[in-house]
């Protein structure tokens, strides 16, 4: 065990984010590092992007857990600058901030056209 011996689910501290100044969990990683958590919020896997899924270990200590797809009834940890209002969310889905950018370059080019007013006569429909 030897550096781990000393890690248990006691040995987090909280911290006030400085962007937001709400408090944000520290939690010693499996990679000998620190994660700072959202506190008290596990969201279920599947609804959270593969690599910001932290999982709890039963020593204390997280891990990303980049399973796809994840178990259905798994619990995840998440960052906190990704709950952080004081922050700018990371590109999570390029693809869809690509589609968010081609679709405002669409709507400028349409400009600010009339909407299509029904014509004066009902169309014989028969």
């Amino acid at each position: 065990m030897g550096a781990d011996e000393g890690l248990s689910r006691l040995d987090t501290t909280m911290f006030t984010c400085p962007y937001c100044g709400l408090p944000q969990e520290r939690v010693a990683t499996l990679g000998h590092d620190w994660a700072l958590l959202e506190p008290d919020m596990h969201p279920l896997a599947h609804m959270v992007p593969a690599e910001h899924r932290w999982i709890t270990l039963s020593d204390g200590r997280v891990t990303v857990y980049g399973v796809c797809p994840p178990v259905v009834e798994q619990r995840c940890r998440i960052e906190h600058r990704l709950a952080c209002p004081g922050q700018e969310l990371p590109d999570l889905w390029p693809w869809l901030t690509t589609l968010r950018g081609e679709n405002a370059r669409a709507a400028e080019r349409r400009g600010d056209p009339e909407p299509s007013q029904p014509g004066e006569e009902w169309p014989d429909v028969g």
